[in-house]
């Protein structure tokens, strides 16, 4: 019955598309997967104010919320919000102290106030001055999942991440990470699934073990 199933809303990373979720496939007897997209941020937003108006978007009572990276952040500040049956992040760190030293040396020194986000805001003008293919198709990767590139919203994001001032993991979600995440490189210390080969694109290119595991572990059965 339509009552019983489970909305699943999943959150993407900084200025990603929610078509980084295209091959998550949930059985759909159990589960309605819904898309949740970044919104420009309004002027001197805080994540806590902005989390409000990501929250008026959830149409569910008790839904899992699932996020990624920065998005990973975001949902935890929902679920500060609201009641959630399941809170799942990936590709994220649990709390400010997980952010990795170059991080913490950003906030400190206020890089975020000098980021070169312009830079994204055209990337085929980047790629001409890429220097070898790598690059090159590093930037198409990008530019095939970027879905905002509005500078306010690059900014804000930047500052809010290195900013987050989370002291203690939420003991009620669950925390994946890759082994060979190269941005958040230690962020899966005490209770944490690592997924072996996982990158911080894990999303995109571990679907599979997502398809497999995640019904379980929402639902309790594993």
């Amino acid at each position: 019955m339509e009552k019983d199933i489970i909305p699943v809303y999943l959150m993407p990373g900084m200025a990603a598309k929610p078509t980084i979720f295209e091959r998550i496939r949930l059985p759909k007897d159990q589960f309605k997967v819904y898309w949740l997209e970044w919104m420009i941020p309004e002027e001197n937003e805080s994540l806590e104010a902005y989390a409000k108006r990501m929250v008026l978007k959830i149409e569910h009572d008790n839904p899992v919320l699932l996020g990624v990276s920065f998005g990973g952040i975001l949902v935890q500040e929902m679920s500060k919000l609201m009641k959630v049956r399941k809170l799942i992040v990936v590709s994220s760190v649990n709390s400010r102290h997980q952010l990795p030293k170059r991080m913490k040396l950003a906030k400190f020194i206020k890089a975020y106030k000098y980021a070169p986000t312009q830079l994204l805001s055209n990337l085929d003008v980047l790629k001409k001055y890429a220097f070898n293919d790598t690059i090159s198709k590093r930037i198409d990767l990008y530019k095939t999942y970027l879905a905002v590139n509005d500078k306010r919203y690059l900014d804000w994001a930047i500052k809010e991440m290195l900013l987050w001032d989370q002291e203690e993991p939420n003991e009620n979600a669950v925390y994946i990470h890759g082994d060979k995440d190269a941005i958040f490189t230690h962020s899966c210390e005490g209770d944490c699934i690592l997924v072996k080969g996982g990158t911080h694109i894990m999303i995109v290119t571990k679907y599979r073990w997502f398809n497999k595991h995640l019904p379980e572990l929402i639902t309790g059965a594993k």
